[in-house]
């Protein structure tokens, strides 16, 4: 199985936009780009099947160009709805060097940004050499824009298609770069730059596209920052923990696809696991690989450790082995209530809302469904205090198989 073959198998292909891109993928050598602009300070899941299918080209002995969009930024790629928020140029630079940092971690590669070749472009230069190459009815019917004709785009936003195309076509003059890759929907932006390379160098000049898959979520819509539910690739926004377990929950209808997109695991050993899932899907032998890839590839052998024993000690309620740091990793999102002084345990099941009234706490105390730090407490004058807290600042309280609360203490 050649590379593309391989591409294919692993349904990384959504289209081409010349054949020719076949033997020339599957021969190595090719110096092609993807890019990224800088809208936030993070990479997410959503970005990563481009990432990954760039990876494999370099791998296979292609050359990566990673473009960070320090002008493309100020601008905006327009969104399907609505308008984006301008930022500011210090904004923009922050968010371009982390960035940057994340794609480095991922690959080896050139970086470049396109403000360096942007910002000194006056605007009669920009009209008469590049604006005159653009037909407005070829640009309106791009999806991007064609979707935002009926709530109005800005003249701003309508232009950035030329950008894009400009980052194309000065790659292909200065650096030799014949391939462009990005997820399907930067299709109508590939294209663009495909044009202006042909208008500006003839249209003998051999460029192509290839776009990869969006990742989705099970009901269709995209894994982004401003659809919601983002997973982030900073271990800041995004604990290790909650990477490991996105991954970990991925829904059975999809996991052997995901492992295939995804992970560098072979065919063979994608094929074992299916045939291990299918036998025993109840075991979740697929999504503890791919959660495991995944966050190994992103955070490291360190982080995917402490991932695991976390998931371990929290299916079986053994907390008390946890550090505070693992504990707030582990909990986040559960109710939470900080207290400054030490409080009897029945007022604390109260405070966190664990119970509605002091009989109703009395009751799960004596019935033995009261769980502090993983230990049953059956003692109706226990006091929750920093002193028996995880870290001296954590207490875990468990009501039942699966109602986690957390006390905090100042």
């Amino acid at each position: 199985m050649n590379l593309f073959e391989e591409l294919k198998w692993r349904e990384l292909i959504h289209n081409v936009t010349d054949e020719e891109i076949i033997d020339k993928i599957n021969n190595g050598g090719l110096t092609f780009y993807l890019g990224a602009d800088p809208t936030g300070d993070s990479l997410h899941v959503g970005h990563l099947l481009v990432y990954i299918f760039s990876k494999r080209l370099e791998k296979h002995g292609h050359h990566p160009i990673f473009l960070i969009g320090g002008a493309t930024g100020f601008i905006g790629d327009p969104k399907p709805t609505a308008e984006r928020q301008l930022l500011s140029a210090e904004t923009i630079k922050r968010n371009a060097e982390k960035i940057t940092a994340q794609v480095n971690k991922l690959f080896e590669c050139k970086t470049v940004n396109n403000y360096d070749w942007t910002h000194q472009l006056d605007i009669l230069t920009f009209l008469r050499e590049y604006g005159k190459l653009f037909n407005v009815n070829y640009m309106i019917n791009k999806d991007t824009v064609k979707s935002r004709l009926d709530s109005g785009i800005s003249f701003t936003e309508f232009t950035y298609q030329i950008l894009q195309a400009l980052d194309f076509e000065h790659l292909y003059k200065a650096e030799g770069c014949t391939l462009q890759v990005g997820g399907q929907d930067q299709w109508g932006n590939i294209t663009g730059g495909l044009e202006l390379i042909r208008k500006i160098h003839g249209f003998d000049a051999k460029a192509y596209g290839v776009t990869v898959p969006l990742f989705t979520k099970s009901d269709g819509t995209k894994f982004g920052k401003t659809e919601g539910g983002a997973i982030w690739l900073d271990p800041e926004k995004t604990s290790p923990y909650a990477f490991y377990q996105f991954w970990y929950n991925t829904p059975d209808a999809d996991v052997i696809k995901e492992l295939k997109q995804f992970t560098f695991l072979t065919k063979e050993e994608i094929e074992e696991l299916e045939t291990s899932f299918n036998e025993a899907p109840h075991l979740r032998a697929a999504q503890k690989a791919l959660a495991a890839e995944m966050t190994r590839m992103i955070h490291g052998e360190a982080a995917l450790e402490q991932a695991i024993n976390l998931s371990q000690a929290l299916f079986s309620g053994k907390v008390g082995s946890l550090t505070k740091e693992e504990i707030a990793m582990g909990f986040e999102g559960v109710p939470t209530q900080e207290i400054s002084e030490n409080i009897n345990l029945i007022d604390a099941l109260m405070s966190v809302k664990a119970a509605s009234s002091k009989r109703e706490a009395r009751d799960f105390i004596n019935g033995g469904a009261v769980l502090v730090n993983g230990v049953q407490v059956k003692d109706l004058e226990y006091v929750v205090s920093k002193e028996t807290a995880i870290g001296n600042e954590y207490t875990v309280i468990r009501r039942g198989k699966k109602n986690y609360y957390l006390i905090k203490h100042q």
